[in-house]
């Protein structure tokens, strides 16, 4: 059962779904979810994605507060 959650900020959705795309391009997993659609990806796939996702999101967070600090 698939569990879609909604951004806190709404406005935030289209970069959530442009970051998971560059995310998806550099694994190299494009090609597959063109071909397969995400409904029909792996658990390990979109893991990877929404790890690395996850990742990214933190350096930028920290690059931020260094900026800022």
């Amino acid at each position: 059962m698939a569990h879609h959650r909604r951004p806190l900020f709404p406005a935030a959705k289209r970069g959530l779904d442009r970051l998971k795309y560059e995310v998806a391009e550099d694994l190299e997993l494009d090609d597959d979810i063109a071909a397969r659609g995400w409904a029909n990806m792996t658990t390990r796939e979109v893991g990877k994605i929404g790890g690395t996702m996850v990742k990214r999101l933190i350096e930028r967070a920290e690059q931020q507060i260094g900026e800022d600090g």
